[in-house]
Order: C-alpha cells, then sequence, then structure tokens
C-alpha cells in the first residue's frame, strides 16, 4: 500500500533515526502498528494539524488526550506566555500552585487532598508508593491491557505502545520490579473476587483506568466498578482510578463523576495540564497526609508545580468549569459513533465500536470488546490501511487499533460529517 508522506517528513523522519531510538521520544509516535514514516508536525490549530510539507489534517489525537479545548487555544496560550515572563521555575511554591489544587479538589470527587508532579507516569508511579507506605502491604493488582505509564511495577501484560510493538513485557523490568504485581482480566469481576480471597490481607491497592484507552476505548460495567469498590473496601486496600485520559474529559469530575464510584485516589494527567507536562496525585486525607514532609513516604520533584504547566492547566480547567463542553462533545461523539458504525457496516467490515463521550474507537473485530483478549482479536492490517487511507484523505486518527481516539470542543458538526464521509470512502475501498 502507497503511504501518502511528504518529503519534508520523510526527510525529518531519516534525521530523527540517526538521533533517537526509533527516530521519536515516545514509542506511540513512530507509526509501528501502521508502517510507514510517521508525520512530522509544524504547527496546530483549533481542531486541525499542519505537517511540515503543508498539509492540514482534522486531528483525532489532540495530543493524546490533553487538547479538549482544541490547539493554541487564545487563553490558554495568554496564560502560559503571561507565566514565561515572569520566569519559567523557581523551586519554591506559588500561589498559582494552591490555585490548581483547589479546582482539582473541586472537580474530583476522590480528592481530598493532591500533590502535582510531572506526567501521568509520575503520578501512578507516586500513587502505587503512597498506597503501600499507607497499607503497609506489597502486592498490586493491575489489569491486563491498562496502561499507567513506564513504570517497573506496572509494565506488566501493558496496552497500548508496547502492545503494538509486540513486547507485551518489557526488557530491563526485573522480576522483582513485578513480582508484587498480580494481573487480572479487565471487566472480570469473578476474577478480582478470587484474587481478594486468594489473597487477602496482602494487597495494597488496585489501579485501573475506568474507561481503558490504551486497548480502545473500553469501559469498565458498572458490575466490575462496583465489584472493585466493595472488594477493596472490605479488605482494606486502596482504590486507584488511573484518570490521566478520562479527567475532566468524560466529565469535568472524571470518569468516577460520571459512573458515581469514588476511588480512594485518582491519578491525573493530561488535560489537567492543559497541554503541557502536568501530572496529580490525590485521594483521601488520610492517605495523603502521609507524604513527606507531612508524612514519612518520599515523593519529589524539581519542577513538580511549574508555573507555566500550572498556568495552562489552572485555565483549562476554569473554561472548562464556566463553559462545559461535555453535553456539546456527547452529542458530537455520538455522531461520529454511529456515522462511523454505519460507514463499516455498509462496507461490509467486521467491526464493533467502543465509544464513551469524547472517546470512541472503531475496532475491526466483529465482537464486542471488554478486556484485552477481545481487543487482541482485532484485524491490525485491515485497521492500517483504514489509517493510511483517512491520512489521504486529511484525517489522522491514532496510528494504533489500540488507541482511543479524541476530539475536541472545536470539532465543527461540519468536521464530523467530513470525517464519516472520508471514512465512507476508505471502507468501501479496503473492504
Amino acid at each position: 500500500m502507497t503511504h501518502d508522506i511528504g518529503p519534508k517528513s520523510v526527510a525529518a523522519f531519516q534525521r530523527a533515526s540517526k538521533l533517537m531510538p526509533g527516530g521519536v521520544n515516545s514509542p506511540a509516535r513512530a507509526f509501528g502498528a501502521v508502517g510507514g514514516t510517521p508525520l512530522f508536525i509544524d504547527h496546530a490549530e483549533g481542531p486541525y494539524l499542519f505537517d511540515i510539507d503543508g498539509r492540514r489534517y482534522l486531528d483525532y489525537i489532540g495530543s493524546w488526550g490533553p487538547m479538549i479545548l482544541g490547539h493554541a487555544n487564545g487563553e490558554v496560550i495568554d496564560a502560559i506566555v503571561r507565566a514565561a515572563s515572569r520566569g519559567t521555575s523557581y523551586g519554591a511554591p506559588t500561589e498559582a500552585e494552591s490555585m490548581l489544587a483547589e479546582q482539582i479538589i473541586d472537580a474530583v470527587p476522590s480528592i481530598e487532598k493532591v500533590r502535582l508532579v510531572n506526567s501521568g507516569t509520575e503520578a501512578t508511579m507516586s500513587a502505587i508508593r503512597v498506597a503501600r507506605g499507607a497499607t503497609g502491604r506489597n502486592k498490586i493488582i493491575k489489569f491486563s491491557g491498562n496502561y499507567h505509564g513506564h513504570v517497573d511495577s506496572l509494565l506488566v501484560a501493558a496496552g497500548s505502545a508496547a502492545a503494538t510493538l509486540g513486547v507485551p513485557d518489557s526488557p530491563g523490568v526485573t522480576p522483582g520490579a513485578g513480582g508484587d504485581t498480580i494481573v487480572l482480566a479487565y471487566n472480570d469481576p469473578q476474577g478480582v473476587v478470587e484474587a481478594f480471597q486468594k489473597y487477602a490481607g496482602q494487597i495494597a491497592a488496585v489501579i485501573l483506568e475506568p474507561v481503558v484507552g490504551n486497548m480502545g476505548c473500553v469501559p469498565g460495567t458498572i458490575e466490575f466498578l462496583t465489584c472493585l469498590r466493595e472488594q477493596t473496601t472490605a479488605d482494606g486496600a486502596v482504590l486507584i482510578f488511573d484518570e490521566v485520559m478520562t479527567g475532566f474529559r468524560l466529565a469535568f469530575g472524571g470518569a468516577q463523576e460520571r459512573f458515581g464510584i469514588t476511588p480512594d485516589m485518582t491519578t491525573l494527567g493530561k488535560i489537567v495540564g492543559g497541554g503541557m507536562p502536568l501530572g496529580a496525585y490525590g485521594g483521601r486525607a488520610d492517605i495523603m497526609n502521609q507524604v513527606i514532609p507531612a508524612g514519612k513516604i518520599f515523593q519529589a520533584g524539581t519542577l513538580s508545580g511549574n508555573p507555566v504547566a500550572v498556568a495552562a492547566g489552572s485555565t483549562t480547567l476554569r473554561i472548562l468549569k464556566e463553559k462545559p463542553p461535555y453535553e456539546y462533545l456527547e452529542k458530537m461523539g455520538q455522531r461520529l459513533a454511529d456515522g462511523l458504525d454505519r460507514a463499516a457496516t455498509a462496507a461490509g467490515i467486521p467491526h464493533t465500536m467502543g465509544h464513551v463521550g469524547s472517546m470512541v474507537t472503531l475496532f475491526f473485530n466483529p465482537d464486542p470488546v471488554h478486556c484485552w483478549a477481545d481487543a487482541d482479536r482485532c484485524d491490525r492490517e485491515a485497521f492500517g490501511r483504514y489509517f493510511w487511507g483517512l491520512i489521504g484523505e486529511g484525517v489522522y486518527m491514532p496510528c494504533s487499533q489500540f488507541e482511543s481516539l479524541f476530539f475536541s470542543s472545536t470539532h465543527t458538526e461540519a468536521n464530523i460529517d467530513q470525517t464519516i464521509a472520508a471514512a465512507e470512502k476508505v471502507l468501501k475501498k479496503i473492504a
């Protein structure tokens, strides 16, 4: 299949490949699941990306989730510029950090106290350490196909880029690092009950994505999420919702607000930083008060609470509260999911849809997808042809079957319909 890549992107990738492993600084950008050369981006605005060859694309990645307000939102950019003009880092407290902390605590049901960090990976790593320290236990439960950043103890049966590259367990992670990690099937309440029976009193925490975005968009069932809440409460374990993707996207208070299930701790990233490197973890005050210097559990970071990142995040959350886009995103998400479903059906493509709010996946799999074993049966080759076909139509979808697409409040109804029309054209060609 011919890949529609401009000569400047080809040259840029050749240069980058001599300088960085695989030519990229994060594996999901490498197009490993679809083949070919990644596009190199020059700039972005609203719902669009522009590559260095001057081509424009409707963007359904949104920097893998953060750009809920669209690219280069004027108010966010102004806040970044004002903050940067006052200095980019102090290594000392600022009132702006407290303002962002208040916004997070106000929005997220589970968070009574919060600590700012630099990424979603730092947030999950720290939350796991705090849960272990608070409970005095070692074992962690995670779920196959859920990705929680490149934390050693959680890179076990990882999804997303690791699955795309065919290395579900990473070399360099020692047996000891993952030795206390129990991996279960997602959306399997019985498996959870059996694990708590087997390891009663030994489990420090359960961590999960309440809506998975790293094996495609796969929501947790209410039965499953309720079971987790009941089992952790009964055993004294900490329930951690990884809302790095879902936080402030599926509702202002995240998936926990949407589903009405409150965890003990929450990890955040992406939208909370407004497109800048910022993450956060928080939860019940009695747990968070055990973090140094209030308690003894160590966690630190020179750039944590960076004033430029805090300005971007705080402005984004203010806009989301003052002008909530969620009703519109729900409407457009349903329109997009229904349109892609119709297009695949009309083309005779075996498929199923994953959809929650502004997260959508067209699975090239005729059966429902509830867990990693289901997702793993998707037709990867067909997805690759679909991806490149859409690139040719000026639509930039995630470059892996195992990544949810995201769109923003700047995607118009016309943009959504243009995307559906492009999908109809491409799916007919590849059928």
